[in-house]
Order: structure tokens, then sequence, then C-alpha cells
């Protein structure tokens, strides 16, 4: 059976799910030509997208309500936002906060008056509230209140804000919430899926940060005319795009990668495959190598600009400004002229630290956009597969020693190897871990550990006899179904699939947050704990008011202007 295993990795000479799915690799990750803020920013400009905003009801202090609306793909949308007054002992950036500088709503269509009204009495309760199926969107977002109140300070003496404090944050507010997908009675996926202009994952998500930044922009603004109409200013264009919008991330997003295999797969099949198109080119042209020489210099400059406080991360960084500099010194003396040019490039890499051999998989891609955007398009998936009732175990057993090998290698009788259990919070119902010797609560573990799982489906099935089918295997042992139907379908989706143990003392969650964030294409990792992050998304990324002449790519590995290139 073993021989007739062959997943597509192997197939398309892509790199294996034994290299690419492990932790350390994932918590490595950058954004690539495929983010989805890129892939958006790419359908913004090819449509000529132009924002209007129809609706600006604020106070002198900036609160009040806000519309902004536009057309993608023949469908119109909305960005309904609320600025609030929020006493400085309700802010919070956790999940369990009941009150927000902002509240948002992205809504299908142009809203009436009553449209509004309803959403003015819900979408500031967010979970709370009562949405409907014209809300795609749900989102929250909080100051950043000293550089906040620096920019708006600035603009009312009539100056910039100062580029130095700007780039310590780089952004006005950050969001700790962006909702799709159904939940709290917003519209389902289904609803918009076939739509052009949102083919493709978090599309819709994507867009409701985009113009969450640039509301936050005219809000700064507002705020300074009022406080100082004699003498204020408007912020720049270049200091527009050097503020991007933040995030503040923790474990509710982690066990999104272990649920859903299925569309994980295809997110990294997708770029693995881009990859593996630009490292089979046999030669490099003059523009393409131009073009790389240029995303490496801001590759470099973005790493010379990227300090965060977090000590392990620091020292990531630290390496990376290094190995780029080493890699630059590579390109510079004529490796790119040699045959098959970015596989050589990628191998000599392969003795640098993870964070640049991961930075540099995604510096290839970029000058071959014509050779791999097509597949943000497969970055989706159906309906999930079915349980193959009729497979023998045979069958099933080889799966289980091709493709979790890995697991059956772990010894669960050791403590470090069961230290940590996942779980959901009763007061949010959003995951949590804990540490099984001291904290209570084990009884109620969520079945993230699926390599503990995977080894009792493979001691059940060895004491059963090979040419029984699933079927009645699971007669005999129904709990199992749910590993069962998991092991086949990594089968056919091997990228699905983490290779380490979640529940182990080594799991870090931060690894599995920086992954998926870097798919949605956030930069500037700055880990608060080994369980939340801060991140920036759209730092450098055209305006609302010049995507449509704007390059809507020039913006990859963005770095303040005067950060420099060494």
């Amino acid at each position: 059976m073993d021989d007739l295993i062959q997943n597509s990795a192997q197939t398309e000479g892509l790199r294996p799910p034994a290299l690419v799915m492990r932790l350390a690799r994932m918590g490595a990750s950058f954004p690539t030509r495929l983010s989805f803020l890129r892939v958006l920013m790419r359908r913004l400009n090819e449509e000529q997208v132009r924002v209007t905003r129809r609706l600006w009801e604020m106070t002198p202090d900036g609160y009040g309500r806000a519309v902004y609306t536009l057309t993608l793909g023949g469908h119109s949308y909305a960005l309904v936002a609320f600025s609030h007054h929020l006493p400085p002992e309700d802010r919070t950036d956790r999940v369990i906060a009941e009150r927000w500088d902002t509240t948002y709503a992205l809504f299908d269509g142009l809203p009436t008056p009553d449209d509004l009204d309803r959403l003015a009495e819900n979408v500031p309760l967010q979970e709370a509230g009562r949405m409907s199926q014209r809300e795609l969107v749900l989102s929250r977002a909080n100051r950043s209140v000293r550089l906040f109140e620096h920019v708006v300070s600035a603009l009312a003496r009539g100056n910039q804000p100062e580029p130095k404090i700007l780039d310590q944050t780089g952004y006005l507010m950050r969001t700790t919430a962006v909702y799709g997908n159904g939940k709290f009675g917003l519209a389902d996926r289904a609803v918009i899926a076939g739509r052009p202009g949102l083919q493709g994952a978090f599309q819709v998500e994507m867009l409701t940060i985009w113009l969450i930044r640039h509301f936050t922009h005219d809000l700064a603004d507002h705020i300074a005319h009022a406080r100082a109409p004699g003498t204020a200013v408007s912020l720049s264009a270049d200091t527009r795009r050097r503020l991007g919008i933040g995030n503040a991330t923790g474990l509710g997003m982690a066990p999104f990668l272990v649920t859903h295999p299925e569309l994980i797969h295809s997110w990294v099949h997708a770029r693995e495959t881009a990859l593996a198109r630009v490292r089979a080119l046999p030669r490099a042209s003059a523009q393409d190598r131009a073009v790389f020489a240029d995303v490496l210099n801001r590759a470099i400059a973005h790493a010379a600009s990227w300090s965060v406080p977090d000590p392990v991360q620091m020292d990531h960084i630290r390496e990376l400004r290094t190995d780029l500099a080493g890699i630059r010194a590579l390109t510079d003396s004529g490796s790119l002229h040699a045959p098959y040019p970015w596989e050589g490039l990628l191998i000599a890499a392969s003795a640098c630290g993870l964070e640049a051999q991961e930075c540099l998989n995604a510096l290839v891609m970029e000058p071959y956009g014509a050779l791999v955007d097509d597949l943000a398009d497969e970055m989706q998936c159906g309906l999930p597969m079915r349980l193959d009732p009729s497979m023998r175990l045979s069958d099933l057993a080889g799966i289980i020693r091709h493709e979790y090998a890995w697991a059956l290698k772990i010894d669960f009788g050791q403590p470090d190897e069961t230290y940590q259990f996942w779980y959901v919070s009763e007061d949010k119902s959003e995951p949590r871990l804990g540490v099984r010797s001291r904290e209570p609560g084990a009884e109620l573990e969520t079945r993230l550990d699926i390599a503990r799982q995977v080894q009792e489906l493979s001691h059940a099935v060895h004491r059963a006899q090979p040419a029984d089918s699933v079927a009645a295997f699971l007669m005999r042992h129904p709990d199992q179904r749910h590993i069962v139907e998991r092991v086949q379908t990594i089968a056919a989706h091997p990228y699905g699939e983490i290779r380490d143990n979640l529940i182990g003392r080594a799991c870090l969650p931060i690894d599995l947050l920086r992954f998926k964030l870097a798919f949605f294409g956030a930069t500037r990792f700055d880990p608060k704990s080994d369980r939340w992050t801060r991140i920036t998304l759209c730092q450098g990324a055209p305006l609302a008011g010049e995507i449509a002449q704007a390059d809507p790519d020039e913006w990859a590995f963005w770095a303040p202007p005067d950060a420099g290139a060494a």
C-alpha cells in the first residue's frame, strides 16, 4: 500500500509536508504574492475601484458614524463605521472586552437610513448585537492612544507627525476581531462565494480592514481640524501610506488551522506550487533579476526597521538581517546568471536560518506574477470529504504509516508530551490553552491532540483484521470515526496536517498564529507572549484614493523610506 500512496507534493516536485508543516518553519512565515491582502489589492486595481465617503456625522471630538461605499465585481458594498467615547478603564485588546473605540460592519449593498439606525443599535454591541444577512463582516478596533494623540496634535499645529514616532507603532488603530462567514448572524460565506471580485479566501475580511484603515486616517484629520481650524493640516499621502491598521491576535485563531485541513492544504499547496514553478525556471532575464534585486533591498530595509521587545523574536530578526545581507552578496556576485538560478539560490540559502529561508521563498516569486498569480483562485475548497466506509483497514494502516510516521514516534507516556490541553472558555466561547498538571478543566479538553488520536487509532487498527472494512471497524469502535475521517482526508490533502504534537510542551501557539497571519498578508510580527501577537496590515499599501492608478504590488516588504537598505 505504501507504494500506492503518492501525494501531490511528491508528484509535482513540491517541498514535502514533512518539511513545510513543522511548527518552527510555520512560525517563520512571510506574506507572498498569494497572501489574501495582496490578492485584494490587485483586484481593486484591476477593477479601477473608487471609494466614496457618503456619510460623515462626527462630533468635534470624533464620535459618530461614517459610511464608505465602493463597487467591486458589479456589487456595491459599504463600510459602516461607528466611533465611540471609551473610558480608559474600559480599554483592552482582549476578546472579553465589551466596549471599543470604534466598531464596524461591512454592508452588502447601500444602506438606507433605516439600515443605519438598525446598525447603530447593534454593531457597537458586537457579539451581543443582532446581525442580518445584509452584514458580511463585523469588526472593532481601539486607538493606539499615544500615537493617535501625537498625530492629531501635530496636524492641529500644522505639521505632519514625526516619522520616527509613527514607525514605532505603524498604525492609528488595531482591530481585536474581524468576524465573517456567518458568525453572530452575519451572512454565510455561501452568499458571496461565487461573486465576481470576492473569489478566494478571506477577501471580504481584507476589504473591511483596508477600508477601516482609510477611516482611521479621516478620523485623525477630522479631530485635528475641529481642534484647530485655523492651523490644522491633513495627513499627507506619504504619511497615510506609512500608517497601516494593527491587529492583536491570540489563541482564538489557532484551532482553525487544525479544524480546516482541506482549506489549509489549498493555501499551502498553492504557495508551494508557485514556489516550484519559479524554481523550475531554467534562467532569469535581466528584468527578472532587476525586480528581484529591488525587492531584496526592500526586504533588507524591512528587516532593518523591524524591532520588537520579545528577545527570542529579536534574535531571529538579527539573524535574518545577517542572512539577507549574505544572500545579496551572493546575487551581486552573479549567481543569478547560472542555469536554474532560483533553484541554486534557494539551495544555497538552505544554510541560513528559517526566517531567511521563508523570506527568500516569498521574494523569488515577486518577479513572476504572470506565472503564479493564477494560483490565488485555488486557495479555497468546497464541501469537506466524507468518510469512505468501504476502505480496507490495510489501506487505512498504509495511510497512517505514510502520513503519520512523525506521530507514531511520540512517547505520550512522557509528561512533556501531554503538557498542555486545549479547551473552550465558558465566558466567551473562545479557545484557551491550559497546563495539565496545574490547571483544572482537562476533562473538557478539545480534541486538537491529533497525534495522540492517530496513535490510538493505529493501535486499534493493528488489533483488527486487515481485510476488514472501515465500516466494520467503526461498528466496533464508533469513537474512532472522527480520526478515521481525518486520516482519509489527509491522504488527499497532505498539507492540511501540522506535523507536530500540539499538546506537547514544545508547542508554541505563536507559530500557528504567524503562519495563518502571513497568509492574510500581515507583517511586523510583534509577539507579546507565546500565545498572542500584534501585527500590522496594509502598511505601505495603496490608499483608497490611488488604488485605481497605483502599482498594487510595489509595497511588498514595505519599509519606511528612510530605513535604508543596509
